[in-house]
């Protein structure tokens, strides 16, 4: 084993975490932060709530863009400073954020602070894992998945609170004093490995970094706005995927042709990285997709407020700290992979609860399966993710972390953007199936139309009118109902394809010890 390989940091590892772990919860918090407060945003800006998903869309464009620069900027500037420097963007755009008067400010600064935050989870990744000797390095990714799980899981309940009790502003301005924090304690506790210091001579790939810009920005627009404007019927969805997909090629035909690229693409052909990977992206893509879901669903359907929506995913945050305990009792007895089976396993059992639901549901009856939802994702990405590195290098780690994050962002706003399409598309079908039944010469139809016209008649005075308002309130539960199986049908695929997953488990070959 090479002196770069037996590298240990000075600092004890579990002390080098805290400012890890401390940039990681700021960057992710923020993914989802701001998803209850866009009404809020775009009526103090005076722009529609279509127009206020930018907020969203920049921030995960920009950090799309900076998760595969990791690797490379690591090269040019050293990882610790780089490390530092996102720190630093990111704390200077959520103070950008909370002052911006105009939409175009606010979308720049979002735009900003996902080229600061998008650093920090493939180069947090690949320190937790270097930093610990290989046997520890599961529980240094317990710490880890806490952290990822638990604080996209926090944004929509703390946004929804600050944004009803305070202004949205705040909702960026709680950064700051944690960021102040981070940098010092970066500074003290961090250090570079041998294979991580700033290097000579690195030539910058502009072509791969126009290709990569060019592809997520095109690939975000079509996966934002592709449901709203009918996919593939409309012509400038259909250009512009064309021109997503023609860039992505662009991209990595140039990582795999040229030297001192941004991604060194050959980590992909060890079989244990690739399914590991896979498997990865297909969970966190069930997984956003579900986050995204349930509290639309509790809105659009039941009438909740952004604060109790986005309280609907505390019990989640639940499973996801009780995952923690049970994982560390399951790791004496049970393999990785087979602690990864029951977490897909639990994952699925919570898509399958969802699959059950009715319009009597309230913040208790989900709670079970949300539980199932935390603890699941937890059991099932702490031990994945060492799992899919463990045949890499360590002086390769962060540019298979940076590509793997790549992918993974990727699959979450793809999975999200498919959920979406699906929910849409169920709902005109369980629509058209149940209008056939609103006819006269249906008598049960008939009957429940003369009853609540009965009901209606005090308010109608005439007979026919209350017809008419018995008929157009049947067809309103008729189009709740649709919706309502729309969401169900769609919790049923997440159950299959997670389900789907524990055989591919099998492909994943774990080193042989030395």
């Amino acid at each position: 084993m090479s002196q770069e390989q037996e590298w240990r940091p000075s600092i004890n590892p579990w002390v080098s975490v805290i400012p890890i772990m401390l940039s990681l919860f700021m960057f992710v918090l923020d993914e989802t932060i701001s998803n209850v407060a866009l009404t809020y945003i775009a009526g103090s800006m005076s722009v529609s709530l279509n127009e206020s998903t930018w907020v969203l869309t920049s921030y995960l464009i920009a950090s799309g863009i900076a998760i595969p620069l990791a690797g490379f900027m690591s090269r040019v500037c050293g990882r610790k400073k780089y490390y530092i420097i996102c720190v630093i963007v990111f704390t200077l755009a959520s103070f950008l954020c909370s002052i911006s008067k105009s939409m175009i400010a606010i979308v720049l600064a979002r735009f900003l602070q996902g080229l600061g935050g998008g650093g920090l989870l493939p180069l947090g990744q690949s320190m937790m894992l270097e930093n610990f000797p290989k046997e520890k390095r599961a529980q240094s990714m317990a710490l880890f998945g806490l952290v990822i799980v638990f604080a996209p899981l926090l944004g929509p309940i703390i946004g929804g609170w600050i944004t009803e009790n305070w202004s949205w502003p705040w909702i960026y301005l709680i950064n700051i004093p944690l960021g102040l924090i981070c940098v010092p304690l970066c500074q003290k506790l961090l250090e570079d490995p041998p294979y991580a210091k700033a290097q000579k001579g690195i030539k910058i790939d502009y072509k791969g970094l126009t290709y990569l810009s060019l592809w997520l920005v095109t690939l975000q627009i079509v996966l934002d706005k592709g449901n709203d404007a009918d996919w593939f019927s409309t012509p400038w969805i259909c250009w512009m995927s064309a021109f997503s997909l023609i860039f992505a090629i662009l991209f990595f035909v140039s990582q795999f042709r040229y030297k001192d690229t941004l991604l060194d693409l050959k980590v992909a052909k060890d079989k244990t990285y690739f399914v590991g990977t896979l498997i990865q992206v297909i969970l966190l893509g069930v997984f956003l997709a579900s986050a995204a879901l349930l509290p639309s669903m509790l809105q659009n359907l039941l009438g909740y407020s952004a604060f109790l929506s986005g309280l609907s995913m505390g019990s989640r945050g639940l499973g996801c700290i009780s995952g923690v305990a049970i994982y560390l009792i399951l790791s004496r007895y049970l393999g990785d992979k087979r602690i990864a089976a029951i977490g897909l396993g639990l994952l699925g059992l919570g898509s399958a609860f969802f699959g059950m639901i009715n319009l009597e549901i309230n913040l208790s009856t989900i709670a079970l399966p949300n539980i199932c939802y935390g603890l699941g994702i937890f059991l099932a990405m702490t031990p994945l993710v060492p799992l899919s590195v463990s045949t890499i290098q360590n002086k390769d780690m962060t540019n298979a972390t940076a590509l793997q994050n790549l992918v993974k962002n990727i699959g979450g706003a793809i999975g999200t953007s498919i959920s979406t399409t699906m929910i849409s598309r169920l709902s005109q079908v369980h629509q058209n199936m149940m209008i056939d039944k609103l006819t006269f010469t249906n008598d049960t139809f008939t009957h429940h139309v003369e009853n609540m016209a009965q009901t209606l008649m005090p308010l109608a005075k005439d007979f026919n009118y209350a017809l008419q308002l018995a008929q157009g309130k049947i067809y309103s539960q008729l189009v709740q109902q649709a919706h309502l199986w729309g969401y169900i049908d769609t919790f049923r695929w997440f159950a299959f394809f997670t389900f789907l997953l524990i055989p591919m488990l099998v492909l994943i070959k774990k080193p042989k010890e030395n």
